[in-house]
């Protein structure tokens, strides 16, 4: 059996942090639940994916995120990894957007 994998959608100043983890669990911490083997894409030389430097930057060294139960919007246990997001809250748009592409010559 394959090891599990976890979509972790949360709320964090008022936007939508989509993360995966390789483990979920209860905190020790009353009220919080305990996140941990958070992995992210590894992209060597140009990004690809600014959303995801961004995440690696915030969380990169973190060992055991505690979050609060009440951020918790879904946890959800995943085939295969997608693509971890930022997303505005009150839209659901993301907040990191690609580089923008040169427009169609006149």
């Amino acid at each position: 059996m394959s090891k599990p994998l976890y979509k972790v959608t949360f709320l964090n100043s008022g936007k939508i942090y989509e993360l995966y983890a390789g483990r979920v669990g209860s905190s020790h911490l009353w009220g919080f639940n305990e996140v941990s083997e958070l992995m992210f894409d590894l992209h060597n030389g140009v990004v690809v994916d600014p959303t995801e430097e961004r995440l690696r930057d915030e969380f990169g060294n973190t060992r055991v995120l505690h979050l609060p139960i009440q951020s918790i919007v879904r946890i959800e246990e995943v085939e295969k990894k997608g693509q971890s997001a930022i997303r505005d809250a009150s839209t659901g748009e993301k907040v990191v957007t690609p580089f923008p592409m040169p427009g169609k010559p006149r």
